[in-house]
């Protein structure tokens, strides 16, 4: 008769399967410690916190670049000049599609589209009063940002006039917007961060430089 009674793991099965179990709790183990490191260390999974320069440069630079998209598309409207035209139109388009990237990047980040710190807090002491004014004078919450009344004035011209206004506030602005873009570059060496801000400065420089001869041709 052939003897039923069930095999019994030796010993030495039995501590083959206790080391993996071990094993596999130990590498879960670190896995998780690994990740709490990474948490405290850069945030989740290696992405800007919160209250980081770079959370703070995408949440700004999206308010600015909305009001320059804003004051092209007035001026669009206002002035035949082909000139004045194509680059407002360009400047939409590209600080458009800037803001959408920069709008992804919190999403990919975690992060809500506000923050909880005031505008331009991640500057910090950088950050100066002067730096807040407008190009008539008034207070505003960014670098080269126009006021509610710049905007009322350039809603209101036309033609040359319109121009004018939309050169001088527009090379304010790009500047204020390269003074960012020189803040982030400072406190970041995140890719993604640094290559956008780079490629900001750049653009903004040259047409400041555009914008200029096209304001002093209307002097």
């Amino acid at each position: 008769m052939t003897d039923s009674t069930p095999l019994q793991p030796t010993t030495s099965s039995r501590s083959r399967g206790e080391v993996v179990g071990l094993a596999v709790l130990l590498g879960v183990a670190s896995l998780l410690v690994g990740l709490v490191l990474g948490w405290a260390l850069f945030g989740r999974g290696g992405f800007p916190l919160d209250s980081s320069a770079e959370a703070g440069f995408a949440r700004d630079m999206q308010t600015h670049h909305g009001q320059a998209v804003q004051m092209s598309l007035i001026v669009v409207d206002r002035t035949s000049d082909p000139a004045v035209r194509t680059m407002a139109k360009d400047i939409a388009t590209s600080q458009q599609q800037q803001a959408g990237q920069m709008f992804a990047w919190l999403q990919l980040w975690g992060l809500k589209p506000t923050g909880s710190q005031p505008p331009m807090a991640w500057m910090g002491s950088d950050h100066h009063d002067a730096a807040s004014t407008s190009a008539s004078g008034e207070s505003v919450p960014m670098p080269g940002m126009a006021s509610a009344d710049d905007i009322r004035r350039l809603t209101a011209a036309s033609g040359v006039e319109a121009e004018r206004i939309w050169l001088e506030l527009m090379i304010d602005h790009h500047r204020g917007g390269v003074e960012m873009a020189d803040a982030v570059l400072e406190r970041s060496d995140r890719e993604e961060v640094v290559l956008l801000a780079r490629s900001m400065k750049a653009a903004q420089s040259s047409e400041i430089g555009a914008m200029q001869s096209m304001l002093d041709a209307r002097a």
